[in-house]
């Protein structure tokens, strides 16, 4: 019952959502086409459901070939890559939105653990790469909240490789939280993680997911 309830609310929240935002899309797929590169969306291999592959979409906030310069997947603060634009958008998570698609085709779910390209997957511990996507990865979701600016995060080690305190200090902590949802899922957290991802994107500082969400694993850096 749980996923029949969970996959009818992601239909119709993205439909929703697609018809509510569409006045805004229409400007930004403008804005995106005759500025940078003339990219509007941006596809890019993800690990899904079972640890199946598929193609995710964004708005294209980075440079063509930003998986192959620089630090690769990983972005840094004002990392070089990143667009004119693509600030603001990633700032303020609108780049985000064109997963609604992937919702509406089955992908991804609007809660879930995030899809992961396959070298920051890879950086989980075997025991999470087994069983983090036994449920479909999703468009926000605790790691999400907790992780909403991460870029911010590897300024924390600056002696220090970025993938290298990615693989080591960051990625074991979102494992933790991902399998932390996954003991706990349930309609009513994925009502309370939604929204709280719309009210950490209006109130960046809040800390009221600490309230919301008495149990989680905590952090240590």
């Amino acid at each position: 019952m749980y996923k029949f309830l969970k996959r009818l609310l992601d239909i119709i929240l993205s439909l929703t959502a697609i018809i509510i935002i569409l006045p805004l899309a229409i400007p930004l797929v403008l804005l995106l086409k005759f500025s940078a590169e003339g990219e509007v969306f941006y596809f890019q291999e993800r690990i899904g459901f079972n640890n199946t592959r598929f193609q995710i979409w964004k708005f294209a906030t980075m440079l063509k070939n930003s998986l192959d310069i620089g630090t690769g997947s990983i972005t840094l603060p004002n990392d070089f890559r990143v667009t004119k634009y693509g600030h603001f958008l990633r700032k303020t998570k609108l780049n985000e939105l064109p997963q609604l698609i992937n919702i509406l085709k089955g992908d991804i779910s609007i809660v879930g653990p995030r899809p992961l390209v396959v070298n920051d997957f890879n950086a989980y511990p075997e025991k999470i790469k087994n069983y983090i996507y036994t449920v479909k990865p999703g468009l926000t979701g605790i790691g999400s909240i907790l992780f909403r600016d991460e870029e911010s995060l590897f300024s924390l080690s600056t002696d220090e490789d970025p993938h290298v305190f990615y693989k080591n200090t960051i990625a074991p902590y979102k494992g933790e939280l991902e399998m932390w949802y996954l003991k706990h899922c349930s309609l009513f957290l994925d009502l309370q993680i939604i929204f709280m991802t719309i009210w950490v994107i209006v109130f960046p500082k809040t800390n009221l997911h600490k309230k919301l969400f008495k149990n989680l694993p905590k952090r240590n850096f």
